[in-house]
């Protein structure tokens, strides 16, 4: 064998172990110049990066304290038999200590190794507040059972308590949530409700910061942050990514495929739309951009792909946990109901950057710049974590947070065939880390909209916005999905999808059940509104770090991040006026029927978007393309026929036109 071919090959064979793609060279440096960027953009646009710097001792101190917690969380829900109220007050007040240790008062008060003077006291105060309703709470259940009880020592206690998580929620989280919370705090008091009952309801009782969300996160979402972070450590992000390549690299405009399969894939791991689109963003966008692909298109795909992770089973951002509390159902069959809406959402962006290839000519990487799937497939063992997880989860044999556990020790297990990404002592002990720092924001935003569901449960403002959007609709439940749809919108921009899926699910989600939609499908359609707020105009956060690493126009790659989602905002109606995609009171056939009809419809929806199929489309037919594959979408068999005949008609009218006009090319010729 020559020299040449030696090194070939060695080049080849180091290209599976991390995320391996393609002209190694040109990707790899345009990634490592970005690479002293990537914090910056996260800073930026994703305030859970804005933490403090420990180095040395300190940072192996604070590590520790984060793992111990890690380690108390995982124990206490699988062992503890203290009353739930105790074991909240604890979970609350270690999250308030470990939470100041990591976030400071703004970005720009950074001094590595130091923590001021101001955050110990908060610190302080606040974790001790709860620590002694902990210590003392059978005492406080005999004594304060209702408002009136609550005396001034109480009081003061309750209003520490509350002020020390809207700072931390501050801090980690953003101003958004903070201005929902506080209109409807200063709400509570002008509708008559008197400072005892407010602090009773919102601190003491578990109709406020105790309530279903922050539960939720103590008993079920802790293990399963836990979970990922130790996941995250075996590699299986870069394998995702190398699997995207094999599978998808090669075909017309293949990185931006190879951004949506990687993003869905990873997505079932992390459920954060910015920390994903700057994650796998970081190595998809430079591909992207060399392949052909526009700066703002390029953003807009990882965006776009990014968000889908938070609907993708069977982590789904948290969110699952929390709508399988508000809906009485498992886990996993909520999980089981997300599949086809998921598989839906990446499709629909699948097929536009498709079209969007074709319409520029884009081609793929060459074969031989690309993973081997044979190599790759050597490493599938990286999925039994998750396949232990979703088996334990879908069949009920353990709990939820047993089954994470056990993923944990599968994840631990299968990390010892890979040298690289062998999970050592060390390594153990950062990943509970990790996961111990991922609780922060997740705790911080369920307490608030814990606070929020407070509110509105003790003024009832929730059965007078009901009663009030029910009348504005008339009755009619598409006026009121599109109402609910411009309320979650609004009020998910920049609102964490877990805190605002728990207002939405206490407000809006009602609202669309009093007009006779199913449970299910409520809850569903308020869960994806919220989410898309994350790259809609004007505060798409995850579409803004997208255009940040692309080096394009945030508006113009938020605005190409929204119409690639395209399917997020219709998929909801679907289920919402047909429940069959959610698998509620159905058959199989009518499952496939749905499916069916629905992947025709969104792909008539794409390519009147795009503009182009198999040549250019004009503006006519664009419109009749539209009005296709809505029509598809609306369930009924009028429906659908006309909706076959309007999307087959202009597909296949196409297809000869462009076959036309090749052969007059080539007579030309």
């Amino acid at each position: 064998m020559s020299e040449k071919e030696k090194k070939k090959l060695e080049t080849e064979e180091h290209t599976y172990d991390g995320a391996s793609v393609m002209d190694n060279e040109g990707v790899e440096d345009e990634a490592a110049s970005m690479q002293a960027d990537l914090d910056a953009v996260m800073r930026k646009y994703d305030r859970e990066s804005n933490t403090r710097i420990w180095t040395g001792k300190y940072k192996l101190t604070v590590d520790l304290i984060m793992a111990a917690f890690s380690l108390y969380c995982i124990l206490s829900t699988l062992f503890s038999k203290a009353q739930l109220e105790q074991r909240l007050f604890i979970f609350l007040g270690f999250v308030a200590i470990i939470g100041f240790m990591t976030y400071p008062i703004s970005k720009h008060h950074v001094r590595p190794n130091y923590l001021p003077w101001y955050d110990i006291i908060i610190m302080v105060i606040g974790a001790a507040c709860f620590f002694y309703c902990a210590a003392e709470n059978e005492m406080l259940m005999n004594t304060i059972t209702s408002g009136s009880k609550v005396t001034p020592f109480f009081a003061v206690i309750g209003i520490l308590g509350i002020l020390t998580y809207v700072e931390l929620c501050r801090r980690c989280v953003g101003i958004p949530i903070l201005c929902v919370a506080g209109v409807l705090i200063i709400y509570t008091f002008a509708s008559g409700v008197n400072v005892g009952r407010a602090i009773y309801n919102l601190f003491y009782a578990t109709s406020g910061i105790m309530s279903t969300p922050i539960q939720v996160c103590a008993k079920y979402i802790v293990v399963f942050v836990i979970f990922g972070a130790f996941l995250e450590r075996t590699g299986i992000a870069a394998f995702f990514i190398d699997l995207a390549n094999s599978i998808a690299g090669a075909s017309s405009g293949g990185p931006a495929k190879v951004a949506v399969i990687s993003s869905a894939l990873c997505g079932m791991v992390s459920g954060s739309s910015v920390g994903n689109t700057v994650t796998t963003g970081s190595v998809t966008i430079p591909m992207m951009k060399k392949t052909g692909y526009a700066p703002e298109f390029a953003g807009a795909v990882e965006a776009a792909a990014s968000t889908g992770g938070q609907i993708m089973p069977p982590i789904m951002g948290a969110a699952a946990f929390l709508m399988a509390e508000y809906i009485g159902e498992p886990y996993g069959k909520v999980a089981l109901r997300a599949i086809l809406p998921a598989v839906l959402y990446f499709l629909g962006i699948f097929i536009a950057v498709h079209l969007e290839a074709k319409k520029l000519g884009l081609k793929g990487i060459p074969r031989e710049q690309l993973p081997k799937f044979g190599r790759l497939i050597r490493k599938i063992y990286l999925l039994a974590p998750l396949v232990v997880l979703v088996w334990l989860v879908s069949t009920n044999t353990r709990t939820m947070q047993f089954s994470a556990s056990i993923a944990i020790l599968v994840t631990i297990a299968v990390s010892l065939f890979d040298k690289e990404h062998r999970i050592t002592p060390r390594k153990f002990m950062d990943a509970l880390a990790a996961g111990g720092r991922g609780v922060i924001t997740v705790a911080a935003a369920c307490s608030i909209a814990g606070i929020i569901a407070g509110c509105i449960t003790v003024t009832g403002l929730a059965s007078r916005l009901i009663g009030g959007i029910v009348a504005l609709s008339g009755g009619i439940p598409m006026i009121g999905m599109v109402l609910t749809m411009i309320c979650c919108i609004i009020l998910g921009m920049g609102v964490p999808t877990t805190a605002n899926y728990c207002i939405m699910a206490t407000t809006c989600a009602p609202i669309l059940e009093q007009l006779g939609i199913p449970r299910v499908a409520a809850h569903f359609f308020v869960f994806y509104f919220g989410i898309v707020a994350d790259i809609t105009p004007p505060v798409a956060l995850a579409a803004y770090a997208g255009s940040a690493i692309a080096k394009g126009n945030p508006m113009k790659t938020g605005i190409n991040a929204t119409k690639l989602a395209i399917a997020a905002f219709i998929v909801p109606y679907i289920f919402a006026n047909d429940a069959s995609m959610l698998f509620v009171n159905t058959e199989v056939i009518d499952v496939i029927t749905i499916c069916i009809s629905a992947v025709i419809g969104i792909f008539g929806v794409a390519a009147a978007m795009n503009g182009f199929l198999f040549k250019k489309i004009i503006w006519p037919f664009r419109i009749l393309f539209a009005i296709g594959g809505l029509t598809l979408l609306i369930p009924g068999i009028v429906t659908d026929i006309i909706g076959l005949v309007l999307v087959g008609g202009l597909t296949t009218y196409q297809y000869i036109s462009r076959r036309n006009d090749m052969s007059s090319d080539l007579f030309a010729q």
